[in-house]
């Protein structure tokens, strides 16, 4: 087998909206929408760079089916500079670019190769320094938004070759959640199709499913919400004289997502707590220099501070303070170490001692023991789950959303409940004693003092 280079990318959503965060300001926003456009400018000059033969982008070049003109005509300025330097592109449509979507009637360059909506179609793909035939490539697009029966079983190799097979999917691969369950289908199913190499997309979290074959979701190239976090590109992949395929992930984001732990224990006042916010700024800021960041803190831990932050909305307060310190920043163009914190999620409690209310036969103590035992218990969580919310899950749209909802985003919800039970059963005492006082006489018992 010969061997060659090339480069999988996929979910580009091109001129992304970015919806959804609040109080940002205009120049912010202006920069958020054009870091898709950057991201697609460093895709090209990596693939420059690292000499690749061809790509494979595999789905949702753009972030809707009307896709806007801008996002068509950088689209169309990239390709021709990857045109320019003899680099072959093979493309498919995902649900968010159907061949149906409103686009300009422009005829795609003879270096482009855009796969149908029928059928998976077969193309050769050459190696540039000499033209040699190194892969057959296969692909499918999808004709509408909406496609939900398994297109991976009708993908076949190309009778008679013996060249490294590569297929290009739109899909979700065994039923992830966070994803629409479009063109869904399972591992085996294409392990059992006998390609190398299946060039994945839809999935926007960067994932090896499998290595022989090799079963490969780059993720997105631009991280969009604060469900996307960490590093965001594409894999350059190196296929040798065997047929192994070597993957090397390249960062090409421009703006970079995270979620922060950050304890309140220890902390002995609001000022103590403000300090340490800004000191975890400043180090992501050191961390990632050339990026904007944007973050949300979870802050988490018990401590007396959680009452400032429970009920005196002190971290509302430092949100508006951090903002608008950034938008000055970005005001002045200054978007590189930029960290706009996107906001708290407080999932700290008081300082109790929760092992002895676990142990108390009390209305605070029983509490704590569902919490405890759901939390431990994916059938357990599920069933408080539906039963909390049965009302709500008349509404088809809400259970929808609740199908979509992480094991974890549930967990915390979970976390939320039991620490706001116990801050109202508490009654925001500022003593560990009596939080626990409270619990003692609920359950009938007296003080020994008395």
């Amino acid at each position: 087998m010969i061997p060659f280079r090339f480069l999988h990318t996929a979910d580009l959503h091109l001129d992304s909206r970015f919806a959804g965060l609040a109080h940002i300001s205009p120049a912010i926003r202006a920069y958020l929408r054009e870091s898709t456009f950057a991201a697609l400018g460093r895709l090209v000059r990596v693939a420059i760079q690292e000499n690749v033969d061809f790509i494979v982008i595999s789905g949702d070049v753009y972030d809707v089916s009307d896709a806007s003109l801008q996002g068509q005509l950088r689209f169309q300025e990239a390709l021709k500079e990857l045109g320019e330097h003899g680099i072959h592109v093979f493309l498919i449509h995902g649900n968010h670019d159907p061949l149906d979507g409103l686009r300009l009637t422009t005829e795609m360059p003879k270096h482009v190769t855009v796969f149908g909506g029928e059928k998976p179609d077969h193309a050769t793909a050459c190696r540039r320094i000499d033209g040699q035939e190194v892969a057959i490539v296969s692909g499918i697009s999808y004709p509408t938004a909406k496609v939900t029966n398994n297109t991976a079983v009708t993908f076949s190799r190309k009778p008679g070759s013996r060249l490294f097979h590569i297929a290009m999917l739109h899909g979700n691969v065994d039923g992830d959640l966070l994803h629409e369950t479009y063109s869904p289908c399972s591992r085996r199913d294409l392990i059992e199709r006998g390609f190398d190499y299946w060039a994945l997309g839809h999935i926007h979290k960067r994932s090896v499913l499998h290595e022989k074959p090799v079963i490969v979701y780059p993720g997105n190239i631009q991280g969009r919400s604060i469900k996307e976090t960490g590093a965001k590109g594409c894999y350059i992949v190196d296929v040798d004289e065997a047929g192994r395929s070597t993957l090397q992930f390249h960062e090409l984001d421009f703006v970079r997502w995270q979620v922060r732990d950050l304890s309140i224990e220890g902390l002995s006042n609001e000022a103590e707590w403000i300090q340490k916010v800004e000191q975890v700024i400043e180090d992501i800021r050191a961390e990632l220099p050339e990026l904007m960041s944007v973050v949300r803190f979870r802050l988490i831990g018990r401590g007396d501070v959680h009452k400032v932050l429970a009920e005196k909305g002190a971290a509302e307060d430092l949100l508006s303070e951090l903002q608008r310190r950034e938008a000055i920043r970005a005001e002045r163009k200054d978007y590189k170490g930029l960290v706009w914190t996107e906001g708290f999620a407080i999932e700290s409690g008081l300082a109790i001692d929760r092992q002895r209310l676990l142990e108390e036969d009390s209305f605070l103590g029983e509490m704590l023991r569902i919490a405890e035992h759901t939390e431990h218990s994916p059938e357990a969580l599920e069933e408080l789950l539906n039963s909390a919310l049965k009302p709500l899950l008349e509404n088809q749209e809400l259970r929808k959303l609740l199908s979509m909802t992480s094991q974890e985003e549930k967990l915390s919800w979970l976390r939320a409940a039991a620490e706001q039970g116990i801050t109202m059963l508490g009654g925001m005492d500022d003593t560990v004693e009596a939080a626990e006082s409270l619990s003692y006489q609920q359950a009938g018992g007296q003080n020994d003092e008395n």
